[in-house]
């Protein structure tokens, strides 16, 4: 008897510590889920700024990415107004034609502290008394330094002893197509109107209105209307990247300035010798297109070139031999595939110097030396 209550007291204390260590483990689970549970509540918690507690929401990362960039779009376009706005005028003349009065009105940027203002030709075409007023409604005069109606630009200076709030010309070669393009103007009478794009697109040409081909006009989507012209076109720097010129009506979101390089290349032209000096050679040309079998015969890539009707007399192509009938397919080893090619080569720098000219006659290629003179 004594031996089986020993045995049975035996079998109930080895069980004793496997119930224990059972009933460890399932506390320990139940206390880790518990705890798992409060951090977990604990982290999707937070604070609000004015400390009270809120609950935890999690970002849209890009509503707020797209919200961010607006607001620097939004900063960067009120900051360059800011500084630009005040360098901006508005461009009022006065004419007399046939003995009736008309006036006209356009846009204009100062580009230096003494009232250099640039603009389009076309604004002041024909005008007898030209006036700025800025947009804090200050009024001046103006007069006409010169004006290049190739590039549709021109240049005046504010009739004014006070220093003026000006813009500074940028480098247009750095331009790519997608830059901010801001456009800022006095479009339809109403002045200081702000319009935003982007840069479309670089190195366009553009026919001005006497009919020369414009080279290195920048495409914008910056809305432009009658009014704007002659206004600057700047980057996200605040610079001036263009002087705005011409839309296509009936297209969306074409619209052109020409560029700051071309701008400033005029600009000092016209205070070096109140002109844009270009070379001439004394033809009449006109576009013709180049058979297939000349230009495999000859190695020619172009598909045209220039046809001389006719010379003028004792001028500097009839000196150098060219004759009526010749045609024109490269000018110091640029060719010339049109009339537009020719006036781009003839630039200030060769005038008076001796440009190496390739003429076909009769099938055959020739070589002549011509100097351009001075275009009155």
């Amino acid at each position: 008897m004594t031996r089986v209550g020993v045995d049975a007291c035996s079998q109930r204390t080895a069980r004793l510590p496997l119930l224990m260590r059972v009933r460890g483990i399932a506390i320990y689970l139940t206390l880790s889920i518990i705890v798992g549970w409060i951090m977990e509540y604990s982290f999707f918690r937070v604070l609000d700024e004015s400390g009270s507690e809120s609950s935890y929401t999690s970002p849209e990362p890009e509503q707020r990415s797209d919200a961010t960039l607006m607001d620097a779009y939004s900063n960067a376009v009120v900051d360059v107004v800011d500084r630009v706005a005040p360098a901006v005028v508005h461009v009022q003349v006065r004419s007399e034609r046939n003995g009736r009065v008309g006036q006209g009105s356009g846009s204009g940027v100062v580009v230096s502290p003494d009232g250099l203002v640039l603009t389009n030709n076309h604004v002041i075409d024909g005008a007898q008394s030209i006036s700025l007023s800025q947009g804090d409604g200050q009024r001046f005069g103006a007069r006409l330094i010169g004006r290049d109606p190739d590039t549709d630009l021109a240049v005046l200076r504010a009739e004014t002893p006070e220093r003026l709030k000006y813009a500074r010309l940028a480098d247009s070669k750095a331009l790519r197509p997608g830059q901010i393009a801001i456009a800022i103007g006095n479009p339809l009478g109403f002045q200081s109107t702000v319009t935003a794009g982007i840069i479309s697109a670089v190195g366009r040409s553009l026919r001005a209105e006497n009919g020369r081909l414009i080279d290195d006009v920048v495409q914008t989507d910056a809305a432009l209307n009658p009014g704007n012209s002659g206004g600057p076109l700047v980057n996200s720097a605040g610079h001036v990247i263009g002087i705005n010129t011409a839309t296509i009506m009936g297209a969306q979101g074409l619209c052109f300035a020409v560029a700051s390089n071309t701008a400033e290349y005029v600009l000092t032209q016209i205070l070096a010798h109140g002109h844009v000096r270009r070379g001439v050679m004394g033809i009449v040309a006109e576009h013709v297109v180049l058979p297939q079998s000349a230009r495999h015969r000859l190695g020619l890539t172009q598909s045209s070139a220039i046809g001389i009707r006719s010379l003028q007399s004792g001028g500097p192509a009839e000196i150098a031999g060219l004759v009526a009938g010749d045609v024109l397919i490269a000018l110091d080893g640029m060719p010339t595939a049109a009339v537009d090619d020719v006036s781009r080569v003839l630039d200030a720098k060769r005038i008076n110097q001796k440009v190496a000219a390739e003429v076909l006659r009769n099938g055959e290629k020739l070589q002549f030396s011509i100097v351009p003179e001075e275009r009155g």
